[in-house]
């Protein structure tokens, strides 16, 4: 069974976050790993609270993952400040980790910056370049690309110029478009469309963890990239499909439809 290490913060009502993660691994036929970068007390309505771990303890845990199940690939989501981003390049680096996605959890759909100036340089100088892919939704991809990300030429334009600083393939992820859901696949100098029908669900927390997630299964199974993101997005669609209902809020996407 092919390995997947999941980087990120602890979703306490288990819609985002390295909950999300596990179970759309699990779901993609992959074994998952976790390493928590912060605990959160949230759930539907919103977070309370956020806790983050200790930088030597996120050291260790790194350890602990590497030097006995080595992942096949590793998935990057909330990572904190930035000294826990240095932690985290530090120990990819060190241990040579292969096909990494960073989902780069920056701005907040309602379009609230989520990580200080530094962090968000660190984030882009040591995390980004060690990527295979990165994934940033239209508010995102506005902060990296320094401008509005509005039309489907915007999203081009924008992904080739991110794509060519950081020396990654980007994925511009347009669901904060009105009237559809298409995502963009800017790799190997080759823009790749990816067209998705809106699903009428209001449910949709944990929808970016889940797709990068899925992406990363797909990785470490051994498909291409293009291949690895439309696999990961019909997922999704299937996720979003099954209409689950739970909490007062924003609810969660049901991971395990297929199961």
């Amino acid at each position: 069974m092919k390995t997947v290490l999941t980087i990120a913060g602890s979703d306490s009502s288990g819609g985002a976050g390295i909950q999300a993660d596990l179970k759309t691994m699990l779901a993609n036929g992959v074994y998952g790993m976790s390493v928590i970068t912060a605990l959160t007390a949230q759930n539907t309505t919103g977070v309370q609270g956020v806790l983050p771990v200790p930088p030597d303890f996120l050291a260790l845990q790194l350890d602990s993952v590497f030097t006995d199940i080595v992942p096949d690939a590793v998935k990057i989501g909330m990572t904190g400040g930035e000294e826990l981003i240095g932690v985290i390049a530090d120990k990819l680096v060190q241990y040579k980790a292969k096909r990494i996605v960073v989902d780069p959890v920056m701005v907040s759909t309602s379009g609230t910056v989520l990580l200080a100036d530094t962090a968000l340089t660190c984030l882009k100088e040591r995390l980004f370049p060690l990527a295979a892919l990165i994934t940033p939704n239209l508010p995102e991809a506005e902060v990296l690309a320094g401008r509005e990300v509005r039309t489907p030429e915007d999203m081009e334009k924008a992904s080739e110029e991110i794509g060519r600083w950081y020396g990654c393939a980007v994925l511009c992820k347009g669901g904060h478009r009105e009237g559809g859901a298409d995502d963009l696949l800017y790799h190997n100098g080759e823009a790749h469309w990816f067209y998705g029908k809106r699903i009428g669900n209001p449910n949709t927390h944990g929808t970016g963890c889940t797709l990068s997630s899925a992406i990363t299964s797909n990785l470490a199974k051994g498909q291409e990239l293009p291949e690895a993101v439309a696999n990961a997005k019909e997922y999704l669609s299937g996720a979003l499909a099954a209409m689950l209902e739970l909490g007062k809020g924003n609810g969660p996407l049901h991971h395990g439809y297929r199961l």
